[in-house]
């Protein structure tokens, strides 16, 4: 069973002005709104939030029918969004296994990786006892998504009184987030030079392929500071 102890401590853990879960909430409004104006029921709108509960991927859905893409150009679409998921789950979970755990909770935490409820995890995790982080993340899990579901809910609501620069406005919030709190972390060579390279090389990939310029600029750029960082020993 989840130790509600541990559980409701992280599910407390999105209170404060600086929350990831504010920004998060900002960005689910306008994709709430976004569903509205696509045609989707407000049932779809928020059940999407709920299978999906990732910001690129739930732009990526809405964008694709815009265009009337088709329905498999869609799932690989988002699947390949989603996919930047992967190193934060390979970064989180060796923080959170524990052998006196039962491997259900390992699976159904997984539904919860998300940059806002990483960030938190990774504020705190040093302050919960290994054999309790499952259920401390399950917690934090659980209220930065029910904070998406409802988001969606409440954007979905008042659509008709946002107009376009506000939703993008909305939406970019939580990126921006992310990015100030790695500006913040730049206590490393490869992250310093990750998110410098980074911002040169989109724009400049740009030119040569508008399409796929922020794939090519990260992927360039994390891999330099990589190997220059295994270069120096640092």
């Amino acid at each position: 069973m989840i130790d509600k102890k541990y559980f409701f401590k992280g599910f407390k853990s999105i209170k404060g002005v600086g929350s990831p879960a504010i920004a998060l909430g900002a960005s689910f409004i306008a994709i709430g709104a976004l569903l509205k104006n696509l045609g989707f029921s407000i049932q779809e709108s928020v059940f999407s939030t709920f299978l999906t509960y990732a910001l690129p991927g739930s732009l990526v859905m809405a964008e694709s029918m815009l265009i009337g893409a088709s329905l498999i150009n869609i799932f690989i679409a988002v699947w390949l969004v989603n996919a930047r998921l992967y190193p934060m789950t390979v970064a989180l979970m060796p923080l959170l296994i524990h052998e006196n755990q039962p491997r259900w909770k390992y699976y159904l935490s997984c539904h919860f990786i998300a940059v806002s409820s990483w960030l938190i995890m990774k504020d705190n995790y040093e302050n919960i006892e290994k054999e309790n982080r499952i259920d401390f993340w399950i917690g934090i899990g659980i209220a930065t998504w029910s904070v998406a579901i409802f988001s969606t809910f409440i954007g979905y609501i008042v659509s008709d009184f946002l107009n376009k620069d506000l939703l993008i406005g909305l939406a970019i919030v939580n990126p921006i987030y992310f990015i100030c709190m790695m500006l913040g972390a730049m206590k490393t060579i490869q992250i310093s030079l990750s998110i410098v390279l980074g911002t040169i090389l989109g724009p400049a990939f740009y030119f040569l392929s508008p399409e796929w310029c922020i794939l090519f600029g990260g992927f360039t750029a994390g891999t330099i500071a990589f190997l220059f960082g295994e270069i120096n020993g640092k």
